[in-house]
């Protein structure tokens, strides 16, 4: 099945769901709403053969300004099959990032949930153990966040090399 079979399909059965859809190099990639973003992974994995979720991170869209949803979700998904990937993109707002977990979809989300959650701050619904996973329990806030200080949560900017 071509990119633009998997695309047309993804549209005929979510059409309201489907915000965007850009090729860039070769690479699909299909915005979708957030809320819609369980049933989309699992018709993906079942129905159109993506049976491996290949990544799954956060992007943080602070300086972009303007869109309405400071981050997205970025779904890297893999037919191996067919030889063929498909991003999905799921917009969350700043002032309640949180979407559905996809680990009943695929068992590796888990770890990349909490990956995504420890370092960005995006919640995931419903999942099993959402906890840190790379930072210290008690550590405050999420350092890939733009807004995160670069020294890190109470200590001095850095001023340069004494000599």
């Amino acid at each position: 099945m071509t990119d633009q079979a998997v695309v047309e399909k993804l549209k005929a059965k979510f059409p309201s769901a489907v915000l965007d859809v850009k090729e860039f190099r070769g690479e699909v990639t299909v915005t979708v709403k957030a809320e819609d973003i369980l049933s989309i992974c699992a018709y993906c994995k079942n129905d159109l053969g993506f049976t491996m979720l290949a990544d799954l991170c956060g992007v943080d869209l602070l300086a972009m300004g303007g869109s309405g949803s400071r981050f997205q979700v970025v779904y890297n998904i893999y037919n191996m099959k067919a030889k063929q990937r498909l991003r999905l993109k799921a917009p969350v707002t700043e002032s309640d990032p949180r979407i559905d977990t996809v680990s009943g979809v695929w068992g590796s989300a888990n770890w990349l949930e909490r990956e995504c959650w420890d370092l960005m701050g995006i919640s995931f619904n419903n999942h099993p153990d959402l906890r840190r996973i790379l930072m210290p329990d008690d550590w405050v806030g999420h350092p890939l966040r733009k807004d995160y200080p670069v020294q890190g949560p109470g200590r001095e900017p850095y001023q340069g090399r004494e000599v």
